[in-house]
């Protein structure tokens, strides 16, 4: 950490993400409205006016574009190469150039090299902090440590060692399901360097109290570890529809199809209610084959991934959202869900503790890993049409009193506590 004082408007940060989401802009916007930005490193900042939205495939355009980032371009360093062989060979179907830890172009190859492109441009002239996220920290945290630059450590998703165990006791209770989880697989060496990544930060950001009560005891008491929810985006257009008094009540879940989301628990739940009044809607990834998951539960409708627009339009034409994870971090979709006034079946793994209030009026929380539970609050639904609307304007109400503003403050002050 620099020994340095600094003033507040000396302040530079050094932020990296490879592919930008929603939580890594609002730091971008934070950094930039406080001139705190030294540089942005990132996969791919794509420009909307590019002649090559007219020369590549509208496939591949409709992901570039979701990269632009509102950064003056002398801000912005790219690092594409890697993500671009990523998103051809996920188009071509070239798995084995994907495959995850081994695959030249894996996830895991685009994140170490940029986490690799930020360290090498580290030198003397350094910022005062680098703002880094697991699994493309671990270089640069070694090199800003040297530099004596403070590091912080922004963790999505519970820490590795609590996810893995929930994971490998998921595969003992259902083995069938393994293939939806890939994280079991992660190599010792990948695992490794979470750890030291972990260990070299000087402050961890931690999107929900879950996701910090999963770091170890030692990381708790020698680091500063900040909790910092994600907010709701603000007044979206599309709202929930009424509900109808009569035909089935349509039941959403959004994510990868993977039992780490608690998929396996929905279909049980709804092979138990056997009500042809409720309808399980699935948006999301397949992690294994269409036929796999019917042969699990063969009533569902299923949803292909789609741009943000077409999952909210999606969102409001249903009564309620599910999404009975085991590992998350705070999943941004449960957020979504309630901005457009879905009421929620969630779990307290999904980091969205605030989300679902005491008195049931936003929905309801179940236990890890219970169908019956899941069943038991389906069938709520279902003899309780007419509360429904009612619970549709008070998801409203709640997602409006959970700002971004709120999270970009959280992070802010926790740079200028690390800094100083």
């Amino acid at each position: 950490m620099n020994a340095t004082q600094h003033t507040d408007t000396q302040l530079r940060v050094r932020l990296a993400h490879p592919t930008g989401n929603a939580n890594v802009r609002q730091v971008l916007q934070m950094l930039q409205a406080h001139n705190h930005l030294d540089a942005f490193y990132t996969s791919i900042a794509w420009s909307k006016d590019s002649w090559l939205n007219q020369c590549l495939p509208a496939s591949i355009t409709s992901q570039l574009k979701r990269r632009h980032f509102d950064v003056p371009h002398t801000a912005q360093k790219t690092n594409p190469w890697k993500e671009l062989g990523r998103l051809v060979a996920s188009q071509l179907n070239a798995t084995a150039f994907t495959q995850n830890g081994r695959g030249i172009f894996s996830v895991d190859q685009v994140y170490r090299s940029l986490d690799r492109r930020v360290s090498r441009e580290l030198t003397d002239a350094t910022p005062h902090a680098v703002y880094c996220y697991e699994d493309s920290a671990l270089h640069t945290f070694r090199k800003a440590r040297d530099l004596g630059v403070a590091r912080i450590y922004d963790l999505p998703i519970a820490y590795w060692s609590e996810s893995r165990r929930l994971l490998e006791e998921e595969v003992e209770r259902l083995p069938q399901w393994a293939a939806t989880m890939p994280g079991i697989l992660d190599s010792e060496k990948k695992l490794a360097r979470k750890t030291e990544e972990a260990e070299l930060a000087d402050t961890i950001i931690c999107p929900s109290e879950f996701v910090r009560k999963s770091l170890p005891e030692s990381i708790l008491k020698n680091t500063n570890c900040v909790v910092a929810p994600f907010g709701c985006a603000s007044g979206s257009e599309l709202s929930a529809r009424q509900t109808p008094k009569e035909g089935p009540l349509r039941v959403l879940f959004v994510g990868s199809m993977t039992q780490r989301k608690g998929l396996s628990d929905i279909f049980e739940a709804m092979k138990l209610l056997n009500r042809s009044d409720i309808q399980l809607v699935v948006l999301g990834a397949l992690n294994d084959s269409l036929d796999f998951y019917r042969s699990e539960y063969a009533d569902f409708i299923y949803e292909a991934p789609r741009p943000h627009s077409g999952v909210l339009e999606l969102m409001s034409e249903c009564d309620a959202f599910i999404l009975p994870s085991l590992v998350e971090g705070r999943a941004l979709v449960q957020l979504e869900a309630l901005g457009v006034g879905l009421p929620l079946i969630i779990t307290h793994n999904t980091g969205g503790d605030d989300l679902v209030q005491e008195d049931g009026r936003t929905g309801f929380f179940v236990p890890i890993r219970s169908p019956e539970a899941i069943a038991e609050k389906l069938n709520w639904f279902a003899e309780n049409r007419d509360q429904i609307d009612a619970m549709k304007f008070a998801c409203r109400q709640r997602a409006s009193q959970i700002q971004w503003s709120e999270y970009q403050s959280s992070v802010y002050k926790a740079i200028i506590e690390t800094i100083r």
